[in-house]
């Protein structure tokens, strides 16, 4: 197992009080067993509304994508109140940038590179899926859109929408005053026919990210004819991660057996990518 911690640097510095960094949770390579094997990475990027990110949705989620043969990697972006749109964006491109740098190194497919997010860590990694190609991003980091663009999203009970069902809680702590920006970040706008792939779940009975904000973002992707997988699990509350005892929270609900499975069903997809 290779672990590391790997900080982010942009444009030569970290934006002042702003420390991204990446944790790896790499699958070495054996001669006994497959010494030149590559394997899918996924990028995780956990939620907590764009002002920390959550234990819960980081290294129990890695250690699980280890288990399915994948390599994994935690980023841990800027939030609030440093986090000014686009500083996260760029941050997440910037790791989909570093593990295709270093696929050799840790043993990756290039061609398989899956953002996975949470929350309003979903809102992130789609963010990456329909930015990757725009000047904003590519540009301050110095890389071709095609180095930055997901092989596939992995959206789990995603902030998508700053209308109607957002969650206003994450859309305020990611533009600050920046409210010209609204339109933007309603990612379900800024879905193309070259978003990639995507596998979504939430529940029905989630109430602090409504339901909508998935079906927003699947039904864009279906004007566009981008291929999509979506689950909708009648009972759970938000902020569920695993659905297990690993990730179950202090005084909270979040052991629900029907939606453990979400994590089986993403790996398949991820497979058949």
């Amino acid at each position: 197992m290779i672990c590391e911690r790997i900080d982010l640097v942009i444009d030569g510095n970290n934006g002042g009080k702003c420390h991204p960094y990446l944790v790896t949770y790499v699958l070495d390579n054996y001669p006994a067993i497959d010494e030149n094997r590559v394997r899918p990475a996924v990028l995780i990027c956990p939620g907590g509304g764009y002002r920390h990110t959550s234990d819960r949705e980081a290294e129990a989620v890695a250690v699980q994508m280890n288990a399915m043969g994948f390599q994994a990697f935690v980023l841990y972006y800027t939030c609030a109140p440093q986090a000014e749109f686009p500083r996260p964006q760029l941050e997440a491109a910037k790791a989909v940038l570093t593990i295709r740098e270093n696929a050799q190194r840790w043993h990756v497919d290039p061609k398989k590179v899956i953002v996975l997010g949470f929350s309003a860590g979903g809102h992130l990694a789609a963010s990456v899926g329909v930015f990757y190609n725009k000047e904003f991003i590519y540009q301050p980091l110095d890389a071709k859109p095609e180095m930055i663009k997901p092989s596939g999203l992995v959206l789990c009970y995603p902030v998508i929408t700053s209308g109607k069902f957002a969650h206003r809680g994450s859309i305020v702590s990611l533009l600050g005053e920046k409210k010209e920006y609204e339109e933007l970040v309603s990612l379900e706008l800024q879905v193309t026919e070259d978003t990639p792939s995507t596998f979504l779940w939430h529940t029905y009975e989630d109430g602090s990210v409504p339901v909508e904000n998935s079906m927003l973002f699947a039904s864009a992707l279906r004007e566009k004819k981008v291929p999509f997988e979506l689950h909708i699990y009648p009972r759970g509350s938000h902020g569920l991660s695993l659905a297990n005892a690993e990730t179950t929270s202090k005084g909270g609900n979040t052991i629900i057996p029907e939606v453990q499975g979400w994590i089986e069903l993403a790996g398949t997809w991820i497979r058949n990518l």
